[in-house]
Formats: structure tokens, C-alpha cells, sequence
């Protein structure tokens, strides 16, 4: 007798993983069952699993790199100083003892002023040694073509056009009016400066006219925006304004002109507006016109180039510019004041030349080695290509010994760029060979095999079969059109394969990528084109146009046409490759990395200016394009042998077998699958092997479980996996989907509040909210239904007469999306029983019934293609495979995943959430949670019942899913694990299986029961209950955060060979990153008079009779604070007077007290989100507070533009108020010691060194559990009534950054000894995430009088398991195990969650260990 299959289920997602051991009968005899089910909470952080659903590529590490970086500068920047002191000692220059800053009264400037001096006079060699090494600190900035960020701007190189405005007292606008009225179509860059000029000018004068909508702080709120922001900001002041004529309606005021001469026209408009009075529509196109070019040349980058352009105008070297600041306003900030490295150089050019002629010492030779070797030496970047992938065909692997371990590599070539023109014409025709042409109407249309094109008749499959692959003529059409472009519609496609192409589709979605590359270098050719006068390429034409309309003006023009087009045959060698001239473009723009001109791409110009045969203004053009910066997954030369013959028309699986490789190593035949080896337990990935830490971390997740599974329930026989929708996606689609997600939850909100508010419903229910939905999308039909074409009054909206409607049946199309469902009434719902919704309306309406029908939906649903198609879709038309795209792992982290757990299961199936939600509908597993918390809700009155429209009372726990229960995980992989492959098949195929001869008919007969999935344990209640059985005794495994440091070890390269250092690394961060300074204030309390009112304590109370009270009532009790003011003598109890005699002058039970105490201080800029209370210094704070008064409390308008509108604390001394200082975090830890200047430590007054630089450290490692004798006044124990000493608890909190130092120090981390001397024991530690169990009163359950390690117990444990949230010294949050979210609702406290204050309680609580896979595996301290 054979044993039943044995089946694992996995739901894998990002932060969680669920899973189910079941045993799956086979036959009839035997009986299906649940072994174990579980759940593994993965442990990303929310950032991480925020960022990784959002499609962003940064790292888990990327911040600490940046800091890293940030350090290393600093570092570099040291070496440098130090390697030029040293010159300048060893020519004698400077001594040991000379001093190299500013020193003494009136000195503060100084470097400064001999800095602008050496430009013109004579500094001796010393002062020449100080500007030196404050040249050294700033070396400019130094353009890298391949690092710039889209948010700094760009460079610009216009200098010749800013002289050009400076000679001819020109505008912007009036230059580029003068250009186009000349016939010329290319515009200049211009500097930032220039533009605002222009936009300052047009504003000031048109505010004389429109004074009320160009006010100061309209000016201010536009500065920086982009057009369609300055339109928005402009449009809202102008409905401000008291004439009512100058009401703007918006976006869209109606422009006659077009294309060049609308350009014309809005350059005419700015040059009328420095002069004349404008429309306030024509004004606002203006501002918005001048604003969007400012936008788009502003940022970092865009000050820069202002900056240079002020030192050629001024005739200025850097220092000069930087000393004439400060002369103007001594108190300006000059940080971030940066000019090209170029200025830097020309400056120390300037100096050093005039100080030459003074100084004999300063020779060429010192000039050279000062310049090039310390100041502005600056190594090339390190190359990343270690960092490229190995392509998965050209590969090898060997073994290699490293530290004296043998380890496996993979050696290889690297994957090719895929902005290549050879990766973009091969991902075209893969494309282009799995394309297919169908024709609509034709039943069961199954995909083609091979790429015939016609039947052995010589007949085209396409009339013949109703579908074809294209033919080589075909693809050569497309192959052409998609070099250009960069991607091509379905009808765009459509439309250039054939005449006719009505009732023909294609097999794929609404796009087909193109010619990434093409397509860029096709848009720069045209501006070329434009720019030399010549009409642009118009891109609606057809590629052969095109090319022709460019080929012609190259050649015309004597420029390289050989750029125009890919010329190389793959069957040649990879030398014809680099010798392409179009390929030797794309490697020049992707390869070039930045020079030394102030642009970072002159010599880049010069490489295409030489190639294209172009002049510089056009090769500017090609130099700023760039490519996307990823890798395809194949190298040049593995694609160099399968790219022939896909062009010979060959299936890419087809092609690699041509080229002598294997497509899918795990596509086994079934001798192989049958021999294959199978490991006895899954490898964790190495750290770094996948580029995305995330994925690295969800996949180890996966195999911590899976281990854990085959370890304690052994080998499974078949692995089931449904995958999160978020591991089936690239991050462009995790991207998008986490945006709709975010749109759709917002909108559901707003219907789900006009639900409640104008339909009066207590509670709204998602579908609900779909009829809801649905009903608004009939607006354009009057409301009305689309079959019937009848009215919906709203009253009748939510009740029994309107259904939710299936435009093709759920018996016939596995699909329950939005897109296939409509209002109907019940009767015509019933009536239309399985038809579709396009053969009800012909059957019951006719031929012109169905007309009008169409004519409905065509108006209503012209912009929702997906659910037009649907409307209009015949019986005959319903498509089959309808969820095999969800079943398509495509991505690399769902293929990577299946591929692992290939190597431990000969079988792993993937299935579908789709399929999955349908069978736990089927199976009634829907309720399962709810039923499981229903008892725990009900008996705290947290449940409602509601009526629906059929009159029914459902029951509700308020504001709870079951999505706010760990273990639906583990449901949903109970589902999975019972998902056969007959399911999915059925499912894929519903309409089939109303033909008797289908397979699905067979399946339906078998495994189904009117409609519904037969469940896998008959009967359903039994199934059920088992269920729920399973999932009551199941604990969540959640990692806790155990390690503090790991062990790297760096290799650096000497000239002796390599040397190894270990290297203790934080996991995590220190302290948090703002340094705070400190400062002594008085403190003034109100504090209740309690047990801590000792002497020392009652000389803080600032009313000296209260003092005097409060220390003769604590005289009387013989100085103990506790008797004297708590119990029977407590103020409220025994009134303490003033004057006992006559008592008079009560002391009230709060006084207050006054204290010296430390105060943790950060420096915040004036704006809008200043909390002026915070503000340290009180004269600045009163006149932050009556500037506040002055404009009516409001925030933003009081402290923005505040150089326009400064605020003074010394108008005569000119002495703004821009910084304050404010008060910081009430705990702080200092890094440094007091310094000055020069590096020599400051001492207080007692000779002590002084702390600086203090630091919040952070989030806190563990709190450490003790138990120590309680001991009286006198420092003697107490005893108990048995003469035993009496013990208390106590805790000590140690932040993560104490906890790297312990062991820096080579300590333990938890300090187990800690005052042992004195009595203390050590009970317990408590880290985040760590688990409890605790007693529970109301049922009587003790966790120290059962076995916690047996899992008969763990249904008992599981209402008191709760796992570590965050704590405090004293203050203590725990969340109970199954509880997904941290909201603190104090009606379930207790239940989900827990706050202890009291250690007293701590005693009785059992800290345990839970594995991977849900068992306790340990009690008490591990």
C-alpha cells in the first residue's frame, strides 16, 4: 500500500510566509488531512518592504554607503591637508609652530581677505601657506556625465550668449525673438540669473497694474515651480482679487497659433510685457513661460553656472566673489556656495602667478607637484564592472581556494547593456517570433506551433485555423519600424501588416517594446535636424520615410549617415560589431564617464563632433542624450550566436538549441526529472549574491521555513506556491501597482463616507462599494442599466431589485475583476442566466436591439477598452488560458524562488491568488478567521450586527479584517496545498467545460458539485473544523533582533600583497544623525508633594514658606519623605498650614519647583514649522512671537521671504534673525571632547574635560530583568515575616549603541553580573520581537504550570503568547503574536495588546523561543 502524497503549500509574499503540510488522498480508500500549519513573519524593516513594493531600486545599505562616502571624503580631504603641510614645511614655508587660522580679536575674515589680496598685492609666503590650505578645503565642483541627478539641474555652457545679452542690453525673450524671426529654429541655454532677471522685471512692472494678484507672497510661493504650478498658484491669487473680471477658470485658455508660430507668440507676449500692459490671461502665460525655463535650469547645478558667470563678468577669482559677500553682510551663510573646479583652478592660477613675482620660491616645478599631486588630484572612479552579472549561457564554474577554503565560482562573460543596438535588436526579435495574428469570431483558438504560415495546402492558417504566427516578410516590416520608435501599439501594428484589419488581434498587450536606443537617438537626429533649419522628423510617418527625410539632410549637409542606421550582421565577427559607426555612437554616449571642462562632456563633444562629421552645436545635441543604465541577462557573444537564427524566424527556445545552448535547465524530460538529485536541505543565498537585498532576504525566509518543514515532517512529494503579486512584477509594475493600490483605497474612502453619510449605511461592505462604483459609471447612460437600458432611481441602488451583474458568467470566464461586472435588475439577471451579455442582448432584442446596445456601451465605456471588449464578446469569442499570464513567473525573483525549491522537490507547481480566493470560497474558509476571534470580540462588546438588503443580520467585529490576523497566511497556504492541477486546468478553461468531449467537462464532473469545488475533506463541516482545529494551535514565528555586530573581513591590496583586517560592523544605526549642542536653563515645575520630597528635593520649591512648611513636616517624621508626606499624611489627608497655630496658609498638594537642568540644543531655520515655544533665548523668542502676532498668527506668511522681509534682532547693526536655537531631545549622548582649533582639549574650571556633540543614541538593544534585596533607609535587607529576605525587581535599558560598545569591548552584551557583589541576580533580557507567555486570570491559565514545549498545549498557549513591541525603563508594550497591525486601541487591551509599568508583574511572565517553523524550542534566557 502506497503512503498518501505528501504536500507542502507555501503563500510566499514580502513580509510573510505561510505554509501547510497536508497529506493529499490519492485515491478513494484513503482520507485527505492537515498535518501542520504556520506562519513566518519576514523580518524587513518599513522602509524596506515600503521601497521594495514601490519599485524603488535603493538598498537596504544605501544610506550607510552615503555616510560612508561622506566620511571617506573628509578622510581623503585630511590626507591632502596633511600631505600639504608637509610641502609646505619642506620648503619652509611654515614651521611645526606656525600658526594656520584665524587668531585673536578682528581676525575672523582674515584668511578670507588674504585670499582676495593675493589675487592683486603681495602676501608673504606664510599668509600665501593659509590660502593655500583653504583652497584645499573647497576644490569646486567637477562634472561626471554619468552621476548627474535629474533634481540638480544641468550645467549650462552659455557664456557666449551672456555676453551677448550683456552687449546688446538684451532679455532672454528678445534674443530668441531675434532668432526666430530670423528663420532659425535653435534657442540658446541661458543662466538662471538672466531669467529671473526677466521675470523680476516683467513682475515689478505689471504689478503696477495687478497689484493684487502679484503680491510678495505670491512671488515667493511660484519661485521654483514649473509651469502648471505657477498657472495653478497665479490662478488661486487672482480669484483673491476684488475685480472679478480677472477670475481665471484653469488650465485650458483657448491659444489660436500653433507649433513655431505659437512659440512666436509667447516670446512677442514676454518682450510686450517688460513695457505694456497685459491681459491677465496673456500675463500669466507669460510668468508661467519664464518660470518653467528657471525651473528647468534651476537646482544645484543651475547656481553653479550663475555663479561662474558672475566671476567672468566681475573679472573676480572665487575668493574675491566670497570676501565681497561677507563685506556686504558679514553674517551670510557660504555653505553650499559652489563654483566649477574649473574657477578653483583658474583662481590658483591667478594667486599663484602674482605671488611668483614676488617670491622666488614659488617655481614651476612646485606649482606642478602642489597643483596636480595634493590640491586637485583626484583619482578616476573605481570600476563597478565586478558588479555585472555572468551571462546564465557563457559561463563556467570553478573552484578556487580562498582563506585556505575551497569555494566554487562562476567565471564567465559579462551580460550585455541593454541599451546596446545588438540587445535592442534581439529583444525585437524574440518578440517578433512569439507574435501570433488572430481572428476574432474563430472558437477555441489554440496557440500555433512552429512557424508555419500556412497549411499543407498551401491555405493561410489564419482562415484556415483562425490564427498564425507572421511571416518573414511580415516581421522585416515590424523589425523596421520598431528601430525607430520605442514601442508600437497593438493597431499601430495592425494597421501596418494588413489592409484590412478590422476583426484581427494580436497576442499580446496594448504595447510591443521597440528601439529604446533607436528611438532616443531618432529624437536627437530630428532635433539636429530642426536646429540646422530643416524640418523635424515626423514620427508619424513610416520608418522608410523617415530614415529617407534624414539620410537626405546628413548627406546634404556632410554629415556621417552611417549613424543613421545598425548595419551589422550577428553571422559576422565582433570586430565588424565595433566597427559599426551607429555602434561606435552608443558606446561613446554610454561609455563616457566626464572630463575636466566645466560641463563635464567637452571632450564627449569633440569624440562625436569627429565621428558624425558634425559641428559643435550639434554634437552638444547627441552629447546629452542618455540610455537606460540596466542589464539584460545574456552576453554580446551569446547573443552574437542566437541572434541569425532569430532572424531566420526561429522561437528563441528553438534558436538557443541552433546556437548549441539550453534554454531552461529546469525543463526536465521525465528520465530526468525521475534521476535527479535531489538536496537534503535548501542552501541559504550568500549575502551580496542578488543585487536586491530585499529579494535576498524574503528568498532565505523561504528556506529557513522549508528546512524546518523537511526537517520535522519530512521530504514533501509535491511543493504547491502561490507568490505575492508583488514577487511576479518588475519594479516598474510594483511601482504602478502600489500607486493604484493607494488611489483606490483613497477613493473607496470617500465612497464609504458618502455611504454613510447620504445613504444612512452603519456599515459599508466592499461590494457596497463596487454597486456604488458601478452605478457611477452609468452616468453617461442616464443612469440607466446597459441591457435593458432601464432606469436606476439611487433609493433603489442597495436593494433586492439591482444585482451585481457578470457581463460574461463566472460558469464561463474565470474572472471576478471590475471590468466584468455591470448593474442589472434581478429579472433580466435571472433571464440572462450563462449567456454572455452580447448574446442575451441579440437573443432578446434583436439585430437593431443589439445595435443600440453597442451604440450604449461604445459611449459609456470609450475610454475602458478592457471592459468594452468584454460587453461586446460573444460565446464563441471567450477566450481560454485566461489565467496562464498569472502563472507566467517571468520575473527573476519568482523564477529564482521556483528554481529553489526545485532542488529539494522533484515537483513545484505554481498557482494563482485568483485560483486560490475561488477554492477558499468554495471550500467556506472565508469566515474561518472571523469565527476564530469571534469570542474574544463578542465578550468586550466589539461586535455589531447589521441588516442587509435581503433583510439578514450579519454579524461584524468592528474595525477588524482577517487581514489583521497573522494566520490567514497560513489559511491561504492551506488552500494552495490542496489546489490540484485539475483546479487550475478547470479554471483556465470554464467555458469548455460545457462541451461534454473536454477535458473541463470530465474535471467538472469529478471535482465539482453545483459549481463549487468539491473540498478535500468530506463532509465540508469536517473540513472545516479540522481547519480551524489547525489554525487555533499555531504559533507565528517572527525573527528577533539578537545580533549587534558581524565580523567583516576588508582585503586591501598592497604593495607586499593583500592584507586582511577584521572589521566589527554595526548592524544597524548608532545614534540618530542630528548633533545637538547643550546648555544650563532653569526649569519650572508644578509637582505633586509625594514620597520623593526629601530635603534635597523640598530646596528646589520656589515659595520659602512652602519650603519651610515642607521641612518641618519632614523633620517630624524623622526625615523620611514617605511617612511624612504619603499614607495618613498626605496633603490632602493631614493639611499641612503655614501657621500651625492658627491654621492658617495651607500648603497646596502641588507646588513648584525650580531646577538647574541640562538642556539638549539644535540650531532650525525661521519658517512656517518652527515651534517658537522651543526657541532657548527669550528676547528672540518674543520677537518671533510678535512678528507671528503682526500677521495674524499665521505661520506661513510671518517667515517666508526673509530676505525681502528679514527680521531683525539688530537693525542698526544689520543683524537678522534667520537661525534659532531651539530646545532638542530631554536625553542625549556626547561623541567628542571640547577642542579648539588647533586640537587641543579646553578643561572646565575644575580641570575636567568637557563633553560636545551630543547624540540621541537611538532605538534601545534589550532591557536586562533583575532581582535584588530590598534593603531599608540604612542600607540594611528587609525581611519578610519568616525572617527571609525580600526581593524586588529592576531594570536596566541598554540603548544599541551601549551595546556595540560592550562588545567593542569584548563584554557580553546582556550583562548577566551585574552587581552580583551586591545580591542582584539576573532573570531575563527583553529584545524587540522576543516572545512571552503570560498567566492569564480570566481563564486561570499559568504559564509556569504546564509543559510549554509540548504542542498539545500550544491552542492554550496561543491567547497568551505576546511578543515584544518596544520599552522603556519601567514602561513596557507588548503585541500578541497574532496581531498584524500596532494601533494601541485601549478596548482591547489586554487581548491584543499589553502595557506593564509595573515590575512587580514581570515575575510571572516565561519567556520562550519560537523556531521557523512555529514550535517552542527553548524556555527562559537563551
Amino acid at each position: 500500500m502506497y503512503a498518501m502524497k505528501k504536500i507542502l503549500g507555501l503563500d510566499l509574499g514580502t513580509n510573510s510566509i505561510g505554509w501547510a503540510v497536508v497529506n493529499e488522498a490519492e485515491n478513494p480508500s484513503e482520507k485527505s488531512s492537515i498535518v501542520k500549519l504556520g506562519v513566518r513573519v519576514n523580518p524587513l524593516t518599513v522602509d524596506e518592504l515600503s521601497n521594495f513594493e514601490k519599485g524603488k531600486s535603493i538598498t537596504t545599505n544605501a544610506d550607510r554607503t552615503l555616510k560612508r562616502s561622506m566620511r571617506r571624503n573628509l578622510q581623503r580631504y585630511k590626507l591632502r591637508r596633511e600631505a600639504l603641510v608637509n610641502i609646505l614645511k619642506e620648503h619652509g614655508f611654515i614651521t611645526d609652530g606656525t600658526l594656520l587660522s584665524e587668531n585673536g580679536n578682528k581676525t575672523t575674515f582674515e584668511t578670507y581677505r588674504l585670499r582676495a589680496k593675493a589675487a592683486t598685492e603681495q602676501i608673504s609666503l606664510e599668509e600665501f601657506a593659509r590660502v593655500l590650505l583653504m583652497i584645499n578645503k573647497k576644490r569646486g565642483y567637477k562634472s561626471s556625465r554619468k552621476a548627474k541627478d535629474g533634481e540638480e539641474g544641468s550645467l549650462i555652457d552659455g557664456m557666449e550668449v551672456a555676453k551677448r545679452l550683456y552687449d546688446e542690453n538684451l532679455t532672454p525673450s528678445q534674443l530668441c525673438l531675434q532668432i526666430l524671426e530670423s528663420g532659425k529654429n535653435y534657442l540658446p541655454d541661458f543662466y538662471r540669473s538672466d531669467l529671473q532677471e526677466e521675470f523680476d522685471r516683467i513682475w515689478q512692472f505689471q504689478q503696477k497694474f495687478y497689484s493684487e494678484i502679484l503680491t510678495d507672497a505670491a512671488k515667493e510661493e511660484v519661485r521654483g515651480k514649473n509651469k502648471s504650478q505657477t498657472w495653478a498658484i497665479l490662478n488661486k491669487y487672482s480669484k483673491y482679487s476684488e475685480d472679478k473680471t480677472l477670475h481665471l477658470e484653469g488650465f485650458g485658455f483657448k491659444r489660436t497659433a500653433k507649433g513655431r508660430d505659437l512659440k512666436i507668440e509667447n516670446f512677442k507676449w514676454r518682450v510686450k510685457a517688460l513695457s505694456e500692459k497685459m491681459t491677465v490671461e496673456e500675463l500669466v502665460i507669460v510668468l508661467q513661460e519664464i518660470n518653467g525655463q528657471i525651473s528647468a535650469s534651476s537646482g544645484y547645478l543651475g547656481a553653479i553656472s550663475d555663479r561662474s558667470k558672475l566671476l567672468y563678468f566681475h573679472h573676480q577669482t572665487v575668493g574675491q566673489y566670497l570676501m565681497e559677500s561677507l563685506r556686504k553682510d558679514p553674517n551670510k551663510s557660504l555653505r553650499n556656495t559652489v563654483f566649477y573646479r574649473q574657477d578653483y583652478l583658474d583662481e590658483f592660477e591667478t594667486i599663484w602667478e602674482k605671488q611668483a613675482e614676488f617670491h622666488q620660491e614659488l617655481t614651476p616645478e612646485l606649482k606642478k607637484e602642489i597643483r596636480d599631486t595634493v590640491i586637485f588630484y583626484q583619482r578616476r572612479l573605481k570600476s563597478q564592472k565586478g558588479l555585472i552579472s555572468i551571462c546564465e549561457f557563457e559561463n563556467k564554474e570553478i573552484e578556487i581556494i580562498k582563506d585556505g577554503k575551497a569555494r566554487k565560482k562562476v567565471i564567465g562573460c559579462k551580460v550585455i547593456p541593454r541599451s546596446s543596438p545588438l540587445f535592442q535588436e534581439f529583444k525585437i526579435w524574440q518578440t517578433l517570433n512569439d507574435m501570433e495574428v488572430l481572428v476574432s469570431g474563430v472558437k477555441r483558438k489554440r496557440p500555433v506551433k512552429g512557424a508555419e504560415t500556412v497549411d499543407a495546402d498551401g491555405m493561410d492558417l489564419l482562415e484556415t485555423q483562425g490564427r498564425r504566427r507572421l511571416d518573414q516578410d511580415e516581421k522585416m516590416l515590424l523589425a523596421a519600424e520598431l528601430f525607430i520608435r520605442p514601442e508600437l501599439s497593438k493597431s499601430q501594428a495592425l494597421k501596418l501588416l494588413f489592409d484590412k484589419p478590422q476583426g484581427l488581434d494580436l497576442n499580446f498587450k496594448e504595447k510591443i517594446d521597440g528601439n529604446k536606443t533607436g528611438a532616443v537617438l531618432y529624437e536627437a537626429y530630428s532635433d539636429m535636424l530642426e536646429l540646422s533649419g530643416h524640418e523635424p522628423l515626423d514620427f508619424k510617418k513610416p520608418a522608410a520615410d523617415i530614415f529617407k527625410q534624414a539620410h537626405d539632410v546628413f548627406t546634404a549637409l556632410g554629415w556621417n549617415a552611417a549613424v543613421l542606421k545598425f548595419d551589422y550582421e550577428p553571422a559576422a565577427t565582433n570586430k565588424s560589431l565595433e566597427q559599426s559607426p551607429y555602434f561606435k555612437l552608443w558606446h561613446l554616449l554610454y561609455s563616457f564617464e566626464g572630463d575636466d571642462t566645466p560641463t563635464g562632456n567637452g571632450k564627449l563633444v569633440e569624440k562625436i563632433m569627429d565621428l558624425c562629421h558634425v559641428e559643435k552645436e550639434y554634437a552638444a545635441v547627441l552629447a546629452n542624450v542618455s540610455f537606460q543604465d540596466d542589464y539584460g541577462s545574456l552576453s554580446a557573444k551569446a547573443i552574437g550566436k542566437i541572434l541569425p537564427f532569430l532572424k531566420e524566424g526561429n522561437e528563441y527556445s528553438l534558436a538557443c538549441e541552433y546556437a548549441g545552448y539550453r534554454h531552461s535547465k529546469s525543463s526536465l524530460t521525465k528520465e530526468e526529472m525521475a534521476s535527479k538529485v535531489l538536496k537534503d536541505k535548501l542552501d541559504i543565498l550568500p549575502k551580496g549574491s542578488l543585487r536586491n537585498p530585499v529579494v535576498e532576504k524574503i528568498l532565505n525566509q523561504m528556506v529557513n521555513v522549508v528546512n524546518g518543514v523537511v526537517e520535522t515532517y519530512g521530504r514533501p512529494d509535491e511543493i504547491r506556491v502561490e507568490l505575492a503579486r508583488e514577487l511576479k512584477k518588475n519594479a516598474a509594475e510594483r511601482e504602478q501597482m502600489t500607486k493604484d493600490i493607494a488611489s483606490n483605497t483613497k477613493a473607496h474612502e470617500a465612497i464609504r463616507k458618502l455611504l454613510q453619510t447620504e445613504y444612512n449605511m452603519a456599515y459599508v461592505s466592499r461590494n457596497d462599494i463596487i454597486r456604488y462604483k458601478l452605478y457611477e459609471e452609468l452616468k453617461d447612460n442616464g443612469y440607466k442599466t446597459l441591457y435593458s437600458n432601464k432606469y436606476i432611481p439611487r433609493e433603489k441602488l442597495f436593494s433586492k431589485e439591482i444585482d451585481i451583474e457578470h457581463i460574461i458568467p463566472q460558469a464561463r470566464l474565470f474572472d471576478d475583476s471590475f471590468s466584468n461586472k455591470t448593474l442589472e435588475y434581478r429579472d433580466v439577471n435571472i433571464e440572462k442566466g450563462n449567456k454572455t451579455a452580447h448574446d442575451y442582448v441579440q437573443e432578446k432584442y434583436g439585430e437593431e436591439g443589439l445595435e443600440a446596445y453597442k451604440n450604449r456601451c461604445e459611449t459609456v465605456f470609450k475610454d475602458k477598452s478592457a471592459k468594452l471588449k468584454k460587453l461586446m464578446m460573444p460565446e464563441d469569442e471567450i477566450p481560454e488560458g485566461f489565467i496562464n499570464r498569472d502563472l507566467r513567473n517571468t520575473q527573476y525573483i519568482a523564477k529564482k524562488a521556483l528554481a529553489m525549491l526545485g532542488e529539494i522537490s522533484r515537483r513545484v507547481v505554481a498557482t494563482s491568488g485568483s485560483v486560490t480566493d475561488a477554492l477558499r470560497k468554495d471550500w467556506e474558509l472565508i469566515d474561518v478567521m472571523k469565527e476564530l476571534n469571534w469570542d474574544k470580540y463578542k465578550a468586550l462588546d466589539l461586535v455589531e450586527y447589521v441588516t442587509d438588503k435581503d433583510g439578514r443580520k450579519i454579524g461584524h467585529i468592528k474595525d477588524w479584517t482577517k487581514r489583521n490576523d497573522h494566520r490567514h497566511h497560513a489559511m491561504d497556504a492551506l488552500t494552495v496545498a490542496f489546489t490540484r492541477d485539475v483546479f487550475i486546468q478547470y479554471f483556465n478553461n470554464k467555458n469548455a467545460s460545457f462541451d461534454e468531449t473536454t477535458n473541463a467537462y470530465s474535471i467538472k464532473k469529478k471535482y465539482f458539485e453545483k459549481g463549487r469545488a468539491i473540498a478535500p475533506v468530506q463532509p465540508i463541516e469536517a473540513f472545516r473544523a479540522e481547519a480551524k482545529e489547525a489554525l487555533n494551535e499555531i504559533l507565528i514565528s517572527i525573527k528577533a533582533k539578537n545580533k549587534v555586530v558581524t565580523l567583516n573581513t576588508n582585503h586591501i591590496k598592497q604593495k607586499k600583497g593583500e592584507r586582511k583586517v577584521i572589521q566589527q560592523t554595526p548592524r544597524g544605526q548608532l545614534h540618530k544623525e542630528t548633533v545637538y549642542g547643550t546648555c544650563q536653563q532653569y526649569v519650572t515645575k508644578e509637582e505633586k508633594v509625594n514620597a520623593s520630597f526629601d530635603a534635597e528635593k523640598i530646596a528646589t520649591v520656589t515659595k520659602k514658606a512652602y519650603r519651610d512648611a515642607l521641612l518641618r513636616r519632614l523633620q517630624e517624621n524623622g526625615q523620611d519623605p514617605k511617612k511624612a508626606f504619603t499614607g495618613k499624611n498626605a496633603l490632602d489627608k493631614k493639611p499641612l498650614w503655614l501657621d500651625e497655630a492658627k491654621q492658617t496658609g495651607r500648603v497646596p498638594e502641588k507646588v513648584k519647583t525650580v531646577i538647574l537642568e541640562t538642556v539638549y540644543t539644535i540650531r532650525k531655520p525661521v519658517d512656517e514649522n518652527l515651534s517658537i515655544d522651543k526657541v532657548i533665548d527669550v528676547k528672540i523668542r518674543k520677537i518671533l512671537q510678535n512678528r507671528l502676532a503682526e500677521y495674524d498668527n499665521d505661520a506661513k506668511k510671518a517667515f517666508t521671504n526673509l530676505d525681502e522681509n528679514p527680521i531683525w534682532l539688530n537693525k542698526e547693526k544689520g543683524i537678522k534673525i534667520n537661525r534659532v536655537t531651539i530646545r532638542g531631545v530631554s536625553n542625549a549622548q556626547a561623541l567628542h571632547e571640547k577642542k579648539d582649533k588647533e586640537g587641543r582639549l579646553i578643561l572646565d574650571d575644575e580641570g575636567a574635560k568637557m563633553a560636545v556633540d551630543f547624540v540621541n543614541t537611538g532605538n534601545n538593544h534589550h532591557v536586562a530583568i533583575y532581582r535584588r534585596p530590598m534593603l531599608d533607609k540604612i542600607g540594611q535587607p528587609v525581611l519578610d515575616e519568616n525572617g527571609q529576605p525580600k526581593y524586588e525587581l529592576e531594570d536596566r535599558v541598554v540603548s544599541f549603541y551601549d551595546a556595540v560598545a560592550r562588545v567593542n569591548q569584548g563584554l557580553p552584551i546582556i550583562d548577566k553580573t551585574y552587581k552580583q557583589d551586591e545580591g542582584w541576580r539576573f532573570l531575563f533580557s527583553m529584545k524587540q520581537n522576543e516572545y512571552f507567555v503570560f498567566p492569564n486570570e480570566t481563564t486561570g491559565f499559568n504559564p509556569k504550570e504546564i509543559d510549554l514545549m509540548d504542542p498539545k498545549n500550544y491552542a492554550a498557549i496561543s491567547p497568551n503568547l505576546f511578543r515584544v513591541q518596544k520599552f522603556t525603563s519601567g514602561d513596557y508594550f507588548f503585541r500578541h503574536h497574532l496581531e498584524t497591525t500596532v494601533i494601541d486601541n485601549k478596548e482591547l487591551q489586554g487581548i491584543t495588546w499589553k502595557r506593564i509599568t509595573s515590575l512587580a508583574i514581570l515575575d510571572k511572565i516565561v519567556k520562550v523561543r519560537v523556531n521557523h517553523v512555529g514550535q517552542i524550542v527553548s524556555i527562559g534566557e537563551y
